[in-house]
């Protein structure tokens, strides 16, 4: 991995790129959402532990269990999407990483210490939903996170007697270039970084 990707690429998942509002009624294949998966997977977390899991939400009825706990000013974006992908992780993901981790007791780092469990999942969960939208950039989607929905209540319709909590939500699909808005600033590099 030495060169660089293309600047169409680059332009494609990042520097072109805009979160979506509003979407063209065209169906996404559940075969790109498995791919989607398949290419978001190999992002890197700490020590492998890759707690995030996705529900993608695509049915009308499915759609309409999660509008109940989504805000009014998300609701029909969130109706008209083709997929609304629950960004979520596992709280018991430590218990995955003698599988994932396999080289060294890792599981030991987080057994009782519920602290370090919820901070590493949430990071780490995050950063794969980052992952996600890349990914779905890349495979020709447009993505539209969001917050600004009752998190206790998707985990209860959702994820009910499992020790798996959401995160944040993010519609997909293709994106109608009609419902963005003007792009918002962005900070120069002296406001935001430094070279030490």
């Amino acid at each position: 991995m030495t060169d660089a990707i293309s600047d169409a690429a680059l332009t494609q998942i990042l520097v072109g790129a805009r979160s979506h509002n509003a979407w063209l009624p065209r169906p996404v294949d559940p075969a790109i959402l498995r791919q989607l998966i398949d290419v978001m997977k190999m992002g890197p977390t700490s020590a492998n532990c890759s707690p995030a899991r996705i529900r993608f939400v695509t049915t009308p009825a499915a759609k309409e269990r999660l509008l109940k706990y989504v805000s009014d000013g998300n609701s029909e974006k969130t109706r008209s999407a083709p997929v609304t992908a629950i960004v979520a992780f596992d709280l018991d993901f430590h218990e995955q990483l003698p599988k994932l981790f396999p080289h060294t007791d890792a599981r030991s780092w987080f057994t009782g210490n519920e602290a370090l469990i919820e901070e590493t999942a949430f990071r780490n969960s995050s950063l794969q939903g980052a992952y996600l939208i890349i990914a779905a950039r890349a495979l020709g989607l447009d993505a539209g996170p969001m917050s600004g929905f009752d998190k206790a209540g998707v985990d209860a319709e959702f994820f009910a007697g499992t020790s798996i909590k959401s995160n944040f939500l993010c519609n997909l699909g293709y994106g109608d270039a009609a419902g963005l808005f003007e792009r918002s600033p962005r900070f120069t590099f002296a406001e935001m970084a430094e070279i030490l």
